[in-house]
């Protein structure tokens, strides 16, 4: 489960703003200011929630080990720029007769 701290790093990394992160989740963005302050801390639930959001965003947490916790992109930026490359390739998709 991740901390207030880390979702504010992730939410960094990513480079989203709250009010994105909000929308992604579907947990309001005052909530989401206060437990990154650490001034309240949400049910298990909503963290889920924005864990699960910043994931799918690009986000991987790192879990606990004797360096700490942690949080990175899912992808280096050379590896999000070959992704994009691919993906702009190939014109439109069909399906095939392969079973």
């Amino acid at each position: 489960m991740i901390t207030g701290p880390l979702c504010r790093a992730a939410r960094a990394l990513t480079e989203i703003s709250r009010d994105r992160l909000a929308t992604a989740s579907g947990v309001d963005a005052k909530m989401i200011e206060h437990f990154e302050r650490q001034l309240d801390t949400p049910d298990d639930r909503i963290i889920d929630k924005l864990q699960d959001a910043l994931e799918e965003l690009g986000a991987v947490f790192i879990p606990e080990d004797t360096r700490g916790v942690g949080v990175r992109l899912k992808f280096t930026a050379s590896e999000t720029k070959r992704l994009s490359t691919l993906e702009s390739e190939g014109g439109i998709v069909r399906p095939d007769d392969v079973p």
